[in-house]
């Protein structure tokens, strides 16, 4: 299992990224990464790091870009730039996964640049698993694809379902579509029509209609559809009062207690543990040809870990193989000719 690693991608980078991949291969035994980045800033950070595996390796290249760069822009001035050179080596079939906790917009448009979409996909969309009384669940996109068409929100919902069944273990996948109100003629036209598509598809059955963002921590479906604008900022909305309920948990709860504060702390350590970001590590880029694993910019070295540990998984589930078996199967794919 060869990844490679964004070594410069992150505010942090690139020690935490270089810590998280030490890690990631005493951890996996089967886990090679390519660390591809400034080799005179990677080296020092792996002397730190002491007892280095030997299935770890540096892809030296002289440019990233960072985090308020203009993706397309950079992209173009920097040929030379960490996110290029990952997709190089994806495209050169050198790595089967590329991680990286640097700029999204890049990230994603290094990819769409390649063209290098699974057979049928119209638009890759980054998936985000989130959690729920319920468990699990999966809304996508969360940033990839902002002006959608209802075909891209349908192929995100077969996408959606295949990483719902096989990745969270749901037996048949419920479906929802992101809007304003559950009623069906609520909202604009794309909400519209992508609803109208997914009530004539294979589909039809696990689609359960428009449901709300309140009713994604709620559980009432294993899989939310929507625009990369709309997913982004729900996605944030949800981490920000996350943060603040953790905060607030601990100052006015923990604050009035006096002889279980003890305990109050570990749990709450606990909760934090599990449902923060860096326990999953990062959201796939679903649709690409090979694994694309997308990390927050403020990743530190057990997300990077976690992350890598996702994209060996994905990977080895052989998750690609099986969206494109599914998307061949659709009419409404075939039908489609708008790309």
């Amino acid at each position: 299992m060869q990844i490679a690693l964004d070594a410069m991608g992150g505010d942090f980078a690139p020690a935490p990224i270089v810590a998280g991949a030490v890690q990631a291969v005493h951890a996996d035994p089967q886990m090679r990464v390519v660390l591809v980045g400034d080799r005179a800033q990677i080296e020092p950070c792996l002397a730190k790091e002491g007892n280095i595996p030997d299935r770890l390796e540096i892809f030296h290249c002289t440019q990233a870009i960072a985090m308020e760069e203009a993706p397309v822009l950079a992209l173009r001035k920097k040929p030379d730039n960490s996110i290029s050179r990952c997709w190089q080596l994806l495209a050169e079939r050198k790595v089967e996964a590329i991680v990286s906790a640097g700029n999204t917009g890049a990230m994603v448009a290094g990819g769409l640049r390649l063209r290098r979409f699974l057979k049928n996909v119209r638009r890759p969309g980054i998936a985000a698993v989130m959690p729920s009384l319920r468990g699990p669940c999966v809304l996508l996109d969360v940033g990839a694809n902002v002006n959608p068409k209802p075909t891209h929100l349908f192929q995100y919902g077969v996408m959606g379902s295949i990483f719902a069944r096989h990745m969270l273990k749901r037996d048949r996948p419920t479906i929802g579509l992101m809007n304003v109100g559950s009623e069906e003629q609520k909202g604009h036209d794309l909400a519209k029509e992508t609803h109208a598509l997914f009530n004539a598809s294979p589909l039809r059955e696990q689609f359960i209609g428009n449901v709300e963002g309140r009713d994604i921590n709620r559980g009432v479906c294993d899989v939310i559809v929507t625009d990369g604008f709309v997913g982004n900022v729900v996605l944030k909305v949800c981490e920000g009062v996350f943060d603040f309920a953790v905060k607030m948990f601990a100052k006015e709860v923990l604050g009035a207690l006096d002889t279980e504060r003890a305990k109050g702390g570990q749990a709450l350590q606990a909760l934090v543990d599990h449902y923060d970001y860096s326990s999953q590590g990062g959201a796939p880029l679903l649709g690409i040809d090979g694994i694309c694993i997308i990390c927050h910019g403020s990743s530190g070295d057990r997300a990077i870990k976690n992350a890598l540990g996702v994209a060996a998984q994905y990977a080895r589930a052989k998750l690609n193989e099986l969206i494109v078996r599914e998307l061949e199967t659709s009419p409404q794919v075939a039908a489609d000719e708008d790309e």
